[in-house]
């Protein structure tokens, strides 16, 4: 069984959500000692976890399954896919084999900018719910702030009163397009899904979201490797402190701004690595020196750019 694992899981019961009941876990490494995974409790009382496993560009269906059967197996318990990562079938598969009780695993998928309107959302997130085998969704994402994202979100707002989702929220919306959205609806996003990571820190976006009590999760908290990320010399001396990799104390800086992380790898020994960061804390004189190296910039095309716009407008994920 892929999904095996020589880790002991102690299930620590806790009263958490009026729609699903969850549990906090302890979880044991070996002869490493103990790690305690943090959870946040998002706006309308569901517990999250604060580290999770991303599968973007993971499209090979028996790659990312054993992927997300390792990153279970080594102790994840949020797993992060997408109707446009075309791989929300291997991550579904990878869940109910793993042999772990499907509500203790944290399931986010996003909605794309094709099917953003009411009647879209609705039919989208039928497509998303049977692809991945399961019977209600954790956390549904707006992908983008494009198209008709206020009908989408109308749709899900029924779809989240009608409990087939435990909780729903955006992605890569700007400070002004959060505040804008948060102005206009019913129900508040519980997350917003960015890039965050050493090199672009986003502040004032952060600010709006503590300001509407919305949960920041970061895409690409290893800047995708770029900056020389994992051998930057800043990031190699703070980890080496700790006896950590540079890659590690990256991720442990977003954690302790309260941020969510989703690494992302199909190593084994590297999707077991970067969940090795709840046994330290940074201190503050870390925290400053890491914060230093923001750019102001991420990796990715700007949001706000025309170019962008119509290139994302354009990309379809099916007929």
């Amino acid at each position: 069984d892929v999904c095996s694992s020589d880790l002991t899981i102690n299930i620590l019961l806790s009263s958490i959500s009026l729609t699903m009941p969850w549990k906090l876990f302890r979880l044991n490494f070996g002869n490493d000692g103990g790690m305690d995974m943090e959870f946040v409790t998002l706006n309308n009382g569901v517990k999250m976890p604060m580290e999770g496993f991303g599968v973007f560009q993971v499209p090979e269906a028996a790659v990312c399954e054993e992927a997300v059967c390792d990153a279970l197996a080594a102790g994840y318990r949020l797993i992060d896919t997408a109707a446009a990562y075309f791989n929300e079938e291997a991550v579904g598969a990878a869940v109910r084999k793993c042999g772990i009780s499907r509500e203790e695993i944290f399931v986010t998928t996003k909605l794309w900018i094709q099917d953003a309107s009411y009647e879209g959302a609705k039919k989208a997130f039928q497509t998303s719910l049977h692809k991945l085998g399961l019977d209600y969704i954790d956390l549904y994402l707006i992908h983008q702030p494009m198209s008709d994202y206020y009908g989408a979100w109308r749709a899900m707002e029924e779809l989240y009163a009608e409990r087939k989702i435990r909780a729903i929220g955006v992605c890569n919306f700007s400070a002004e397009r959060l505040a804008d959205l948060c102005v206009n609806v019913k129900v508040i996003p519980a997350v917003n899904q960015v890039e965050l990571h050493p090199f672009s820190a986003k502040t004032e976006a952060l600010g709006v979201m503590r300001e509407y009590n919305i949960q920041p999760e970061a895409w690409g908290p290893l800047a995708e490797g770029k900056h020389g990320i994992f051998t930057h010399p800043v990031l190699e001396k703070i980890g080496a402190k700790y006896g950590k990799t540079a890659a590690q104390a990256a991720l442990r800086w977003n954690i302790q701004r309260g941020v969510v992380v989703i690494p992302k790898s199909v190593h084994k020994e590297r999707i077991e690595e970067n969940l090795n960061i709840w046994d330290f804390k940074l201190d503050e004189t870390d925290m400053e020196a890491i914060r230093k190296l923001d750019l102001g910039n991420g990796e990715k095309d700007d949001h706000a750019a025309a170019e962008t716009a119509k290139w994302l407008n354009n990309w379809k994920i099916h007929d």
